[in-house]
């Protein structure tokens, strides 16, 4: 099966004060028409905090240059979807204001969903990529993971793209361990928006842009002694800037509940028994309105799941019930 892939800079609708008007990457990887079947699907990919969209293809250099386990891109290419995967603004190779508290959830979920818009058209219309016809029929699925599983939700909530969606290592469940004392002291059921979520993240990040350093702490947060030496070389690449407002967002209890009991699509929720999101099977309480769930758990894998040997499962299920959504099974 051949494949091929582009990288694009769209235009994300949004204008900031003094900074104009930002962009946003993204990229589109896709196998041939024949490989799409009679159902073509979009995956698009948003990736979580501290990461940037190569974190959708993880490739190892040296001597595994060609080892391409690790990526869910071609891995899901070579099952026949298009792989869209997006940097959000202020990572990878989008736009980044000096000031990243600009970044609020409101703009990255509407700069997504405007790139999303310019990408779906060109693929149904034919203009995208020379080597596939016109695609009217195609279905977008959106798959995020961990903080960038928020957003995709918070997206399907506002703007329903998608006709189903992949969560990975996402909960609302939060990571309130990791919150200053004033954000642990918040009702879950009272959520700051806001210019008071913009307060909130200013005192927990300090800077408008922090970084995860590479530390044991952070190793183990984000994998842990299982993962694979050469999946963890790979997500080197991957590594970016923080987005303080939206970090902090996803760290609250309850952060996105209301969003979540709104979602009426199939759903995919993936999370490693060791992951950071709290007890997998507590997760699909917060989906309320969905009629249609699977939970997949990955055995012996921590928070970043392409990492480790679980991930061939992964890719195998997700391919498999993507393709049940797209045929309406």
């Amino acid at each position: 099966m051949s494949d091929q892939a582009i990288t694009l800079r769209l235009d994300s609708g949004i204008s900031l004060p003094g900074v104009g008007t930002l962009r946003v990457a993204v990229e589109v990887r896709a196998p041939d028409r024949a490989s799409l079947g009679a159902a073509p699907v979009a995956l698009v990919c948003l990736p979580g905090g501290g990461m940037n969209r190569r974190f959708f293809d993880l490739m190892p250099g040296g001597d595994a240059a060609d080892d391409a386990s690790f990526s869910f891109a071609r891995q899901m290419v070579q099952r026949g979807f298009i792989v869209v995967s997006i940097d959000h603004l202020g990572v990878g190779e989008s736009d980044r204001p000096e000031d990243g508290y600009l970044l609020t959830p409101e703009v990255l979920v509407d700069a997504n969903q405007h790139a999303l818009e310019q990408v779906l058209a060109g693929l149904r219309a034919g203009t995208l990529l020379a080597g596939l016809p016109p695609l009217p029929g195609l279905l977008s699925i959106g798959v995020g993971h961990s903080m960038g599983a928020m957003l995709t939700l918070l997206q399907q909530a506002a703007h329903r793209p998608h006709a189903g969606l992949a969560l990975l290592g996402f909960s609302t469940r939060g990571m309130p361990e990791y919150l200053i004392p004033e954000a642990k002291a918040l009702s879950a059921d009272t959520q700051p928006r806001g210019t008071e979520l913009v307060r909130l993240a200013k005192a927990t990040f300090v800077v408008p842009y922090p970084e995860v350093k590479p530390s044991p702490q952070s190793n183990s947060l984000f994998a842990g002694a299982a993962a694979e030496a050469r999946g963890v070389e790979a997500i080197k690449a991957a590594r970016d800037k923080m987005l303080p407002v939206t970090a902090f967002m996803s760290m609250l209890p309850g952060n996105v509940a209301p969003e979540a009991a709104q979602i009426e699509v199939p759903l995919f929720l993936a999370l490693g028994e060791r992951d950071i999101a709290g007890a997998p099977h507590k997760v699909p309480a917060a989906f309320t309105n969905s009629r249609d769930l699977s939970l997949h758990i990955l055995p012996e894998t921590g928070h970043s799941h392409f990492l480790f040997p679980a991930r061939a499962g992964l890719f195998k299920r997700l391919g498999v019930w993507a393709r049940q959504v797209a045929e309406g099974l």
